[in-house]
């Protein structure tokens, strides 16, 4: 893959229109969990970015066909059926894991239709340490063994047995994974402690599409009623909420004035909380499913600590980190979800900004303006983050490793562009 980076010039105040894509974190979750269908599936509003090519190509790897829809013009989503009739197993080696977290789900998926499966360990962003110890309490307790060899996770049941299940850290991975497996369990699972993110009820919702029976999604407690057999289905993706928030942020950022479409309010209520309180204008229209931020006054400086939905997303920290750089004052910021969450903050600091991290904890204390600067993405959200300062900076950024963006943001440099970004992207 050739090298690319994204040139800034900084200092213009972005204004307009911009539609947001389907949700990131669901849709990679929901094409492993065609295994599961063993049928036809289409799926709409899918975001056109590097994970979702992976994870249909896995697909293909393993059997199943995957023929790829038109493109949405505006926000790059698109609609791909998937049958996953023809496969018989499920083998993901290391080459095809390495590059995205998302493809342990397809451990589950199989699990619930095949009664085993094989993934090597999910790769994905450097952010600290994700342990998927949750997810095998779960399959155990379901009646599969697990073993791990060589890099690679081998689960396997002679038949998934209905169970409670209480996760002892929320996590939304396990909860996702254990709902796979159980649709097909004979009799009631119940998980506890269950993450409660809007992807999980999208997720839910795809399961029930295909003939399970999953109940409580969006709350602490889900209830899945085994069935012996799933279908395809048809389903559409619901609007990423942390593209939506990292828009929002920019907009804030460049004290800019834009609508942002095709988003869920409610799923942005923490991002919009703390943005107000800086002092930005948020006006939220439901029925519309469209949210107008203008932020024409100036920022004061806020602290925010990320938590498990609904608290403030650690999605959006980085992004949220780099606008605190330029307002007034000084904010804390409280990583409690990832502890590898603040390796942008040396590289905002080669332009300008002022950052004192102590463990989880980073002090940031506003500055007038921040200059811009040769900066190096270190994983998905850094590298939005990046970008932001680049947008706010003074003079001409260049933001390297930008195959991070191309992860989990659809048409980035073109909405960008369209809302008055001067952005161009060139070879590294």
């Amino acid at each position: 893959m050739e090298k690319e980076k994204l040139v800034i010039q900084g200092g213009v105040r972005l204004k307009g229109q911009v539609d947001i894509s389907g949700f990131k974190n669901a849709a990679v979750a929901i094409i492993p969990a065609t295994v599961a269908a063993g049928g036809p599936c289409v799926i709409d509003n899918l975001p056109g970015i590097s994970d979702i090519t992976i994870l249909t190509q896995i697909l293909e790897d393993m059997g199943a066909k995957v023929e790829r829809n038109g493109q949405d013009p505006d926000n790059g989503s698109h609609s791909v059926n998937i049958d996953t009739t023809g496969m018989t197993e499920c083998y993901a080696d290391h080459d095809m894991a390495k590059n995205l977290r998302a493809s342990y789900y397809l451990l589950g998926a199989a699990l619930g239709r095949f009664k085993r499966a094989k993934v090597a360990y999910p790769g994905g962003c450097d952010i600290g340490v994700r342990p998927i110890d949750q997810h095998i309490k779960g399959f155990e307790a379901l009646g599969a063994k697990v073993a791990i060899e060589h890099g690679i996770i081998s689960v396997e049941a002679e038949r998934l047995i209905g169970t409670e299940i209480y996760l002892d850290v929320v996590s939304v991975g396990a909860t996702i994974n254990i709902m796979l497996a159980a649709i097909r369990a004979e009799g009631r699972t119940v998980i506890e402690n269950a993450a409660k993110e809007p992807h999980i009820v999208d997720v839910a919702n795809f399961l029930n599409g295909m003939g399970a029976d999953v109940r409580g999604a969006g709350t602490d407690v889900i209830k899945i009623n085994g069935v012996p057999e799933v279908g395809g289905c048809h389903h559409t993706v619901i609007p990423d909420q942390i593209e939506a928030g990292t828009y929002m942020i920019a907009a804030a950022a460049t004290g800019g004035d834009v609508v942002i479409n095709k988003v869920i309010p409610k799923h942005l209520e923490s991002v919009i909380a703390k943005l107000r309180e800086m002092g930005v204008q948020i006006t939220e229209e439901d029925e519309s499913l469209c949210v107008r931020v203008d932020a024409s006054k100036g920022l004061k400086n806020v602290s925010i600590k990320t938590l498990v939905y609904p608290g403030f997303p650690t999605d959006l920290q980085q992004p949220m980190s780099s606008l605190l750089t330029v307002a007034k004052g000084i904010g804390i910021v409280t990583e409690t979800i990832f502890e590898g969450r603040f390796k942008h903050v040396e590289q905002l600091k080669k332009m300008g900004a002022n950052i004192k991290v102590e463990g989880r904890m980073a002090v940031i204390e506003g500055v007038d303006r921040l200059m811009g600067a040769t900066v190096t993405a270190t994983d998905l959200r850094a590298a939005a983050s990046l970008v932001i300062a680049g947008l706010m900076a003074e003079g001409e950024t260049e933001v390297e490793n930008i195959f991070y963006i191309d992860r989990g943001y659809d048409l980035f440099d073109e909405k960008m562009t369209r809302l008055g970004a001067k952005v161009h992207r060139v070879k590294a």
